[in-house]
This record gives structure tokens, C-alpha cells and sequence, in this order.
């Protein structure tokens, strides 16, 4: 009887336990009733027009959490300022992973913040996921089996830009602006290994930038003398305004290309001048809410209404809300794969086995990612600016060999 009534203490024990998350699978940041992420974002400092990506990521997840979370369990995203300083990052990601626990990291901002947290992360076994760069360093799962990008790959986009002036524009004399960091390194290579041995002839000038200079004004100026007809404006979007507007008040008329992440109408193109930015070609993966040929579209409307409600004080013509909007739902969908086995690395093998379709994604772009290649997304379209809105050309292009 003695032992019965032991056996029977200790299961309500462990029923004690089981209920309270301690004795269950669960990682660090996980309870019965609560999943917590960390990030870090450009508050403040030259590329504060991404933190709208945050607040979009807040107000998706804030919908998600009313209507009873995931399993049950309400998500809290800790969003830190980082000032786009990569000591700043380290030291904010620290605090959320040693102070506030969370789960994981999600989506945290910049390439050098990032580069400068990833062997830290990896070390310690702590997913570091979708991270808010393009750059290839983040798609290495020999090296850093805990870190995957999000948006397609940098390279990949400098290398469908570099293709089509080949085929269009024979030409080409080409002057490029570049951010001084691992992000720009890695649209000049993928772009000049597009170009192939014309790189050499094709290239007239390329002067760097760095993110803390207040303008770029005078590089612009060096890039219009070298005689080129084709500008590759490969900045972050306070810098790549204010050189589309360089580029007009000088009287100097190339062909423009800009990255796909500054090609926001409402925080580059509207700033910079929307007549300054007519003709400028750049990518898209992702619906544009302001583009007509969307406004009858099911998940345009249901963004619209998403919008309304939980994000009214955005702009609509900010692409960067609905890249807020589709990488949370990429979270989600991947916590509502862990099911109930909420460990971090349960939550990687999930992040490595992706295949869904994202409604706010553009036609023949998906969600897909295995062991040996991390990226998310590889596909994209061209598009090109009239002037008032972005419009589509051509056909979706796969960029999975590059």
C-alpha cells in the first residue's frame, strides 16, 4: 500500500511537471501558453525605413495571437533597436538570448548585424531564421546549419539584372553604386560573374558608399563622368533616393537598375521623386498592393482588410508591409509544422523541409528549401517603373543555379 500510494505521489509529480512545460520537449521560450522570438531591427540610424517590416511582423502576429495563437499558444516577438550597428546587434541579441530567452531568432535585419551574430547563434545551437538579407553567407547549412535567409539571394538578383542587359543592350556602359559591406560584395559578384569576361568592358566605373555617410551626392557625380549609359544602384533605400534624385538634378539620363529591397514606391520612390524614378527596372517576388492588375485579387483584399484593421497607420504603398506580412506568415506556418514538439531542433528540420505557397507572392514564386539549400525563395520577375506604379515584363525567372 505504501508503495502504491508513492507511485500514485510521484505521477501526480510528474503531472505537475508535464503541465508547467518543465519536464516536457519544449525549448527555451516555450510554455503551454506561449512562444517567444527575438529580433533585431533598424529602429533608428540610416536604414530606419525597415523597422516598418517589424511593425507589419507585430501586427500579423498580433492578429495570429486573437485568434488563439498557434496550438494554443500565444506568440511574443521581443523586437530590439539595433540602429543598424553590428556591436549593437550583437549586444541586443545577446540580451534577448541569455536575458529574455526566446526561442529563437526571427528575421532580424541587415547583413553585416546579421554576419555579426551568426557564429554566435550557431554555436550555441539557436535558430537564426529568415534573417532580413539576401546575401549567400546566410544560405551555408555546411558551415552554419542554424541560419537561413529569406528574401532571394543577392547574387542571384545581380546576376538576372546582368543577363538581361546582355541580351538588351550590347552597349552597355555600365557605373554601379555600391554599399560598402558583404551586402554589396555580393550583388557585384553575382552580377559581374553574370557578365562573364564582357565584366572588364561593360563596367566603366563602380565607386562604394558607406552606410553612415549622410549623402552620396558626390559619388553620383564621379559615376556621371565616367560616360556610363546604364547606373546599377545597389543601395539600402535612404541612399538609393537620394541618388535617383542625384542622378536627375544632374541632367544625366541612364537606364537605372535598383535592388529589389529599395524599390519601395512609398520609402524610396516617393522621396526620391516619382518622375525621377520613371524607367527604373528592378525585380519583385511579391504582390504590390497598389498595382491595379491586383485590386480584385482575394489575397490583395483580404491584406487590404488586414491592413485596416491591424496596421491602419501604415502606408499601403510601402512594399516593405507586405514583406512584413509574408514573412510572418512563414514563421507561423513553420511553428504550426513543430506541431507539439516545440525544440529548437525540430524547428530546423521543419525550416529545412519548406513547400508552401504564400498568397501574397507573385505567380510561380514559392516557399521551398531542403538540407543543402536554405534559401526560401528563388524565384523573381523583372519590373519596370512608369512613373506611378511598378509594372511586370516578361516571365518568372528561376535563379536556383545561381
Amino acid at each position: 500500500m505504501f508503495l502504491v500510494r508513492r507511485a500514485l505521489v510521484a505521477l501526480a509529480f510528474l503531472g505537475i511537471l508535464t503541465s508547467s512545460g518543465i519536464a516536457s520537449s519544449y525549448g527555451p521560450g516555450v510554455s503551454d501558453t506561449e512562444i517567444k522570438l527575438g529580433q533585431t531591427m533598424p529602429y533608428s540610424g540610416p536604414a530606419s525605413a525597415f523597422a516598418t517590416i517589424a511593425k507589419a511582423q507585430a501586427a500579423y502576429l498580433k492578429m495570429i495571437n486573437e485568434k488563439d495563437g498557434i496550438n494554443g499558444r500565444k506568440v511574443n516577438l521581443i523586437s530590439l533597436d539595433d540602429g543598424y550597428s553590428p556591436s549593437k546587434a550583437v549586444e541586443q541579441t545577446r540580451r534577448l538570448i541569455e536575458q529574455d530567452e526566446v526561442f529563437a531568432i526571427f528575421q532580424s535585419l541587415g547583413t553585416a548585424s546579421n554576419a555579426a551574430t551568426q557564429k554566435y547563434l550557431n554555436q550555441k545551437h539557436i535558430p537564426q531564421l529568415f534573417v532580413a538579407s539576401g546575401t549567400s553567407r546566410f544560405n551555408d547549412p555546411k558551415h552554419f546549419p542554424y541560419t537561413t535567409g529569406w528574401s532571394p539571394n543577392y547574387a542571384s538578383e545581380g546576376a538576372i539584372y546582368a543577363k538581361y542587359i546582355l541580351s538588351h543592350m550590347p552597349d552597355a556602359k555600365i557605373a554601379i553604386l555600391y554599399q560598402n559591406d558583404d551586402l554589396g560584395q555580393d550583388y557585384l559578384n553575382g552580377f559581374k560573374k553574370a557578365l562573364g569576361a564582357k565584366a572588364a568592358s561593360l563596367i566603366v566605373k563602380e565607386v562604394p558608399y558607406e552606410v553612415s555617410e549622410p549623402t552620396i551626392d558626390s559619388q553620383i557625380v564621379i559615376l556621371k563622368n565616367s560616360g556610363a549609359n546604364v547606373f546599377f544602384n545597389v543601395a539600402t533605400p535612404k541612399a538609393a533616393a537620394q541618388a535617383i534624385r542625384k542622378v536627375s538634378s544632374l541632367g544625366w539620363n541612364p537606364t537605372q537598375f535598383l535592388v529589389n529591397f529599395s524599390a519601395s514606391v512609398g520609402a524610396v520612390l516617393t522621396p526620391a521623386g516619382l518622375e525621377n524614378a520613371k524607367g527604373i527596372i528592378s525585380s519583385a517576388y511579391q504582390k504590390d498592393p497598389s498595382d491595379p492588375q491586383w485590386k480584385d485579387d482575394p489575397a490583395v483584399r483580404e491584406w487590404n482588410v488586414w491592413m485596416d484593421k491591424y496596421n491602419p497607420s501604415a502606408n499601403k504603398n510601402d512594399i516593405l508591409n507586405v514583406y512584413g506580412y509574408n514573412s510572418a506568415q512563414t514563421i507561423v506556418k513553420v511553428l504550426e509544422l513543430c506541431g507539439n514538439d516545440l525544440s529548437r531542433e525540430n524547428l530546423m528540420k521543419q525550416a529545412s523541409h519548406l513547400d508552401f505557397d504564400l498568397p501574397m507572392l507573385l505567380p510561380g514564386v514559392k516557399i521551398t528549401t531542403s538540407p543543402s539549400d536554405l534559401r526560401p525563395m528563388k524565384q523573381m520577375w523583372l519590373q519596370k517603373f512608369d512613373g506611378t506604379r511598378w509594372v511586370l515584363f516578361g516571365d518568372v525567372i528561376d535563379s536556383s543555379n545561381h
